[in-house]
C-alpha cells in the first residue's frame, strides 16, 4: 500500500498485486470498478451479484447492481492501459526465438522477415532488424520511437511506452480518444466527435486535466486530511488502553499493599475486589478493540480509496483520469461525510477505595470506583489528589489503630467521606458530574484450601503473566523400584528437562513433551537433591557434598559441604560457567575447575545464622532468589549479598516459601506447597497475584524450574510433571 502523500511508481503498480484481481487472484481480465473504487474482473463480479446488489468482497460495501449488470460498472481504462504494458512485455521468449516480425507477414509471408529485435513505441509492434531500419526511413513513422526489444522487455522503456500509449475508443476500433464533451462527461474519439456531440461544446483531453485536476486534488487533500484525524483518534484509543491498564496495575498494588495491613479475613474480600477488577478490564479491553477494529476498517477503506486515487491522478493518462473522475470525486466526497470519529463512551478508570472500620461481617475494607478518564493537562491534579489513599498506619500488633477508622479521603473529592456520603458522591473533574459506581462485596467463611474452580484474581486480564497448558507426564520408569521423589529439576540442553529423582538415585531426562531421553549416570551410592546444568557437564548435591560430573556420569570434582543443613540448593549462573549452592545462610559459587569464586551472606555479616535458603535460583539479571525458610520470606539479592527484595507478606502466613525460578523477563515463581499454588511477584520481590491454582492441576507442588525463559515445569508429590506456557505481557 502506498504511504500517505507519497506518488506511486510505474514499477511498483507492475510488479505488485495491483493487477491481479481479489478474487480469482489471476491478472484483471476486463477490469470494473466498483463505486468504492475497488476493481474486479468482469465475470467475477458477476458471481458475486445477488438480489439486485453487489458487495464489494474487501471493504464490504453494498452497492446496486445497474439494470444493465456488472457490464454497466465504469471501465477501468487505467488498469486497461497498464494491462497492455504488462501484457506487450510478458509476450513470447526471446532465448527460443518465438517472437515473429509484426510486419513481415503483410509484406510476403512469415518467411519473408527474421525474427523480432525491435519494438516500435509508438505501434506496438514487434519488428525484425530489416522492419526497424525502414520503419525509421518512411515519412510517415520516421519520429516513432523505435527500442530494442530485450530492454523493452527488460522494463527498460516502460515510461517511454506509457507516454506514447493511447486509449482507444471502443466504438471507433483504431481511433485514439482524444476530446471530452463537457455536457455529457464523456470521452471522444475524432469519429465520435462528428455525430451526435457535432454542437457540443469539447476539450482536448490534457486541457480537460488541467481544468479538472485541482477540484480531484482538493478532494484528495481532504481526505489526507481525515486520514490524520482518523490515526490520531486510533492512537488516542491506544493511549487510553494503555493508561486504563497501568491505573488498573496501580490498583492491583494498591488492593495488595491494604490487603498486607489487615487480618487473614479480608483475604476473601481481597479477592473478590480483583475479580471485580478484572472484569471490568476485561469488558473495557473488549470494547476497546471493537472501537479500534472500527476504526482500523474505516482507516484502511479510506486509505485504498486514496491510493487509488492518487495512483490514477499520477500514473494515468487524460483519457483515463477524466473516464475516472466522476467514480473517483464521488468516493472521496463520501469518505469526507462519514463520521471520523466514532461515539463511545469514555473508557472508565479504575479507583481503589479503602474505609476502614470495625473488623466484623459487615465491614468493607476494600471498595472499587470507576470513574472516567479525564484531559491530559488534568493529570497532574489527579495524581496528587490520589496520593497515600491505599495505606493504613497500623500498631505494632498488625491491628488497625483506633484513630484510624476515620474515613479516608475520596481520590476526587479531598476531603473526608463517611460510607453513608459514599453513594451519593459525584466527580468534579472536568465540569462533568459523574456518579461513580460502587461494588460491596461481603465477607464468607475464610479459607486456606484451594477452591476447585479458580477464584477471582489478576489470571487472564492481561496484568499479569498467564499460563498456557502445555502438557503433562510421569516420571515413573519401567526401571525405577520406587515411586518417583522428584527433589531437583533444570533445563537441560535444547527444550529438555534433566530431573533428579532421590529415591531411585537417578537424573532422567526428558523432553517437554514428555518423552524419555535415557538418564545421566551418577556416582555410585550417590541420591542427587537439587540439580542444575553447566556448559557439558552437570551439577548436584546429594547427602554433604557438590559434585560436577559430565554428561557420561564421570565425576570432574566434588566438595564437602556443610552437615549441620539437610539439602543444599543449587543454581547454575547465567553465564553456565559457575555453579552456586546454599551452605549454612551463606551462598557459594564455583568455577568449572572446582575452586571456589565468591562466597557471600544474604544481606551481609550482620544476617550470620539468620538465613537457611532451601531453595535457590538465579535470574537472567544475575539477581539470586532464594525460599528463607528461617526468616519465611523470599529473598532476592545481588552478586555481591546485597539484598534488592524481600517478600514476607501474608501470601506466606501458614506455609513455608517453597521452590522458585525466573522467566527471561525476571518475574519470580514462588511455589507454595501447603495452599496448592505457584505466586508470581515481580524482578524485587513484590507479590503480583496468583499464577497457577489447584484449578490447574496442582497438588502438592514440590520443585518448578524455568526452560527456555517460557516453560514453567512444575513437578508434583506425586512424581508427575506439569508443563505450562508462560504468556507474558505484551502478547
Amino acid at each position: 500500500m502506498v504511504s500517505q502523500g507519497s506518488s506511486p511508481s510505474l514499477l511498483e503498480a507492475l510488479s505488485s498485486d495491483f493487477l491481479a484481481c481479489k478474487i480469482c487472484l489471476e491478472q484483471l481480465q476486463v477490469p470494473k470498478t466498483l463505486p468504492c473504487l475497488h476493481t474486479y474482473c468482469q465475470d467475477c463480479l458477476a458471481q458475486l451479484a445477488e438480489g439486485g446488489r453487489l458487495r464489494c468482497p474487501e471493504c464490504r460495501e453494498s452497492v446496486p447492481l445497474p439494470p444493465a449488470g456488472v457490464v454497466a460498472f465504469k471501465t477501468n481504462f487505467f488498469v486497461n492501459g497498464l494491462l497492455d504494458l504488462v501484457k506487450a512485455r510478458a509476450g513470447g521468449d526471446l532465448r527460443a526465438g518465438k517472437p515473429a516480425c509484426a510486419l513481415c507477414p503483410l509484406m510476403g509471408g512469415a518467411s519473408a522477415g527474421g525474427p523480432a529485435t525491435a519494438r516500435c513505441l509508438d505501434c506496438a509492434d514487434d519488428l525484425c532488424q530489416a522492419c526497424a531500419d525502414g520503419h525509421r526511413c518512411t515519412r510517415q513513422t520516421h519520429s516513432h520511437r523505435v527500442v530494442d526489444l530485450v530492454g523493452y522487455r527488460a522494463g527498460w522503456y516502460d515510461e517511454e511506452a506509457r507516454e506514447r500509449q493511447a486509449a482507444q475508443c471502443p466504438q471507433h476500433p483504431g481511433e485514439a480518444l482524444r476530446f471530452l464533451c463537457q455536457p455529457c462527461s464523456q470521452l471522444l474519439c475524432r469519429e465520435c466527435r462528428l455525430d451526435p456531440h457535432l454542437d457540443h461544446p469539447c476539450l482536448p483531453l490534457a486541457e480537460a486535466v488541467r481544468a479538472r485536476r485541482p477540484g480531484l486534488e482538493e478532494l484528495l487533500a481532504g481526505v489526507d486530511n481525515n486520514l490524520a484525524e482518523l490515526e490520531a483518534t486510533r492512537l488516542a484509543e491506544k493511549e487510553a488502553l494503555a493508561r486504563l491498564r497501568e491505573q488498573a496495575s496501580k490498583v492491583v498494588t494498591q488492593v495488595e499493599e491494604a490487603a498486607e495491613r489487615v487480618l487473614r479475613a479480608l483475604l476473601a474480600q481481597k479477592q473478590e475486589v480483583l475479580g471485580q477488577l478484572r472484569a471490568h478490564v476485561e469488558a473495557a479491553e473488549e470494547a476497546a478493540r471493537e472501537r479500534l477494529g472500527e476504526l482500523e476498517g474505516r482507516e484502511q477503506v479510506a486509505r485504498e480509496a486514496a491510493a487509488f486515487a492518487r495512483r490514477v491522478l499520477s500514473l494515468g493518462r487524460e483519457a483515463e483520469i477524466l473516464s475516472l473522475e466522476g467514480a473517483i470525486a464521488q468516493r472521496l466526497r463520501q469518505l469526507q461525510g462519514c463520521p471520523w470519529v466514532p461515539g463511545a463512551a469514555p473508557c472508565q478508570l479504575p479507583q481503589l477505595e479503602l474505609h476502614p472500620g470495625l473488623l466484623d461481617k459487615n465491614c468493607h475494607l476494600l471498595r472499587l470506583s470507576f470513574e472516567e478518564q479525564q484531559p491530559q493537562d488534568s493529570k497532574k491534579d489527579g495524581a496528587q489528589s490520589q496520593g497515600g489513599d491505599a495505606t493504613q498506619p497500623q500498631s505494632r500488633d498488625g491491628t488497625p489503630q483506633e484513630d484510624e477508622a476515620q474515613p479516608l479521603k475520596t481520590p476526587k473529592e479531598g476531603r473526608a467521606q463517611t460510607p453513608q456520603e459514599d453513594g451519593g458522591t459525584q466527580a468534579r473533574g472536568g465540569g462533568r458530574s459523574n456518579k461513580k459506581r460502587k461494588f460491596k462485596g461481603r465477607l464468607k467463611s475464610i479459607s486456606r484450601e484451594p477452591s476447585p474452580a479458580p477464584g477471582p484474581n489478576l489470571e487472564g486480564s492481561g496484568l499479569l503473566p498467564r499460563p498456557i497448558f502445555f502438557c503433562t507426564f510421569p516420571t515413573r520408569m519401567p526401571g525405577d523400584k520406587r515411586a518417583p521423589r522428584i527433589t531437583g529439576l533444570c533445563p537441560f540442553g535444547s527444550r529438555e528437562i534433566l530431573v533428579a529423582d532421590e529415591q531411585n538415585r537417578a537424573l532422567k531426562r526428558f523432553s517437554l513433551n514428555g518423552d524419555y531421553r535415557g538418564a545421566v549416570p551418577v556416582p555410585e551410592g550417590c541420591s542427587p537433591c537439587s540439580v542444575a546444568a553447566l556448559q557439558d557437564a552437570v551439577a548436584f548435591s546429594a547427602a554433604a557434598r557438590l559434585y560436577l560430573i559430565n554428561h557420561n556420569g564421570e565425576v570432574q570434582w566434588r566438595r564437602a559441604l556443610s552437615l549441620c543443613q539437610a539439602s543444599h540448593a543449587v543454581a547454575a549462573m547465567p553465564s553456565g560457567d559457575r555453579v552456586a549452592v546454599s551452605v549454612s545462610g551463606h551462598v557459594e559459587v564455583y568455577n568449572m575447575e572446582g575452586s571456589l569464586a565468591t562466597r557471600f551472606i544474604p544481606g551481609g555479616k550482620a544476617n550470620r545464622g539468620l538465613r537457611a535458603l532451601v531453595f535457590l535460583t538465579t535470574s537472567p539479571q544475575g539477581h539470586f532468589v532464594g525460599s528463607d525458610w528461617q526468616q519465611n520470606s523470599l529473598v532476592v539479592c545481588d552478586g555481591l549479598g546485597q539484598v534488592v527484595g524481600e517478600y514476607r507478606g501474608p501470601g506466606l502466613h501458614g506455609c513455608q516459601p517453597g521452590s522458585v525460578s525466573v522467566d527471561k523477563k525476571g518475574y519470580i515463581f514462588l511455589t507454595l506447597r501447603e495452599v496448592n499454588k505457584v505466586v508470581i511477584l515481580d524482578p524485587k520481590g513484590s507479590l503480583l497475584g496468583d499464577f497457577l491454582t489447584a484449578y490447574h492441576g496442582l497438588e502438592k507442588p514440590r520443585v518448578t524450574t524455568m526452560v527456555d525463559g517460557r516453560y514453567l515445569v512444575v513437578s508434583l508429590s506425586n512424581g508427575t510433571i506439569h508443563v505450562f506456557r508462560v504468556r507474558p505481557l505484551d502478547s
